[in-house]
């Protein structure tokens, strides 16, 4: 005589490694009965894992926003003091200049104020650095031709190029590259791997060794396919010292640096710009022969912009 299928729900618990375990809901029904012990089960499985971990992504989501909250008006707290000692620095250097006192002591006053002011707008720069990181990103995407974004900010850091011994170079590839992005943003993005890729040649001992080539900055543009279509990348591509292999999984992580009075906000801060235009960054490096750093967009579809 066989039964009516019985429903059943159970729940389990498996640890499949040592790291983390996994909960496992079980529902289906026995089928057949034979002296009271079921003959064969049909079941499904259900793996609430990813259940839980959204929820705990969301609720370290929303702890994050409010720790972002706190520390960007922690920050702007800060800010406000900073000013005004560096005002007031300014003002004692003036007074400074008009003391009745020998040249040598002046000098040595204006010698310690000038340090305080350095100090100063180094924390202001550390501040203003945490406040593009930390703070909410807003951006105003448009269709962009990325060589002409390149040569606008190629003819702006070019002086600075020229400064640091540095030559500066474009490659474009011919025709419009086209890229839904924020302007301004995207150019602090690209501005920050520039002053990166100039800091790291200065840094160069080579340079002044005989018969090595002088230092070279190239902005490089083109156009791809990946697995997800139609993609432009822009290259930022140094001839300096390169990075160490050990360390390049920590290059885009906050506050790292390999540079004296660097606040290791920069590369950080490109990679957020980037991600928040649905793009990626990241770095191929060699040490003696350079970095290159390349940012991949997704290219509008034909007729969308």
């Amino acid at each position: 005589m066989r039964s009516a299928p019985v429903p059943f729900q159970c729940a389990e618990k498996v640890r499949p490694n040592r790291m983390s375990w996994v909960s496992h809901l079980l529902i289906g029904v026995a089928i057949g009965v034979a002296i009271s012990l079921p003959l064969a089960w049909i079941a499904v499985q259900r793996s609430v894992r990813r259940a839980r971990l959204a929820e705990r992504r969301a609720r370290n989501a929303e702890r994050m926003a409010e720790i972002g909250a706190m520390t960007g008006g922690l920050a702007h707290e800060i800010r406000n003091p900073l000013s005004t000692l560096g005002l007031n620095a300014q003002l004692l250097s003036e007074a400074i200049a008009e003391l009745p006192i020998e040249q040598a002591e002046r000098d040595r006053l204006s010698k310690r104020i000038g340090v305080q002011r350095r100090e100063i707008e180094r924390l202001r720069d550390i501040l203003e650095g945490f406040l593009r990181f930390a703070g909410e990103l807003r951006l105003d995407p448009a269709p962009t031709d990325l060589n002409t974004l390149l040569e606008e900010l190629s003819d702006f850091y070019l002086p600075q190029a020229q400064r640091n011994g540095v030559h500066l170079r474009l490659s474009l590839t011919p025709g419009p590259v086209l890229a839904h992005v924020d302007a301004s943003q995207f150019k602090q993005a690209l501005l920050n791997l520039m002053i990166n890729a100039t800091q790291a040649m200065s840094r160069d001992e080579r340079r002044s060794a005989e018969g090595v080539a002088a230092s070279e900055l190239i902005l490089r543009t083109e156009l791809d396919r990946d697995e997800s279509g139609p993609v432009c990348r822009v290259h930022i591509t140094d001839t300096g010292p390169g990075i160490d292999p050990e360390k390049m999984d920590r290059i885009f992580h906050p506050y790292f640096t390999t540079r004296s009075g660097g606040t290791g906000l920069g590369l950080a801060i490109s990679r957020r710009i980037v991600d928040e235009h649905g793009g990626r960054i990241e770095a191929h490096s060699e040490p003696g022969r350079g970095t290159d750093f390349i940012i991949t967009l997704p290219r509008p579809l034909e007729g969308a912009v």
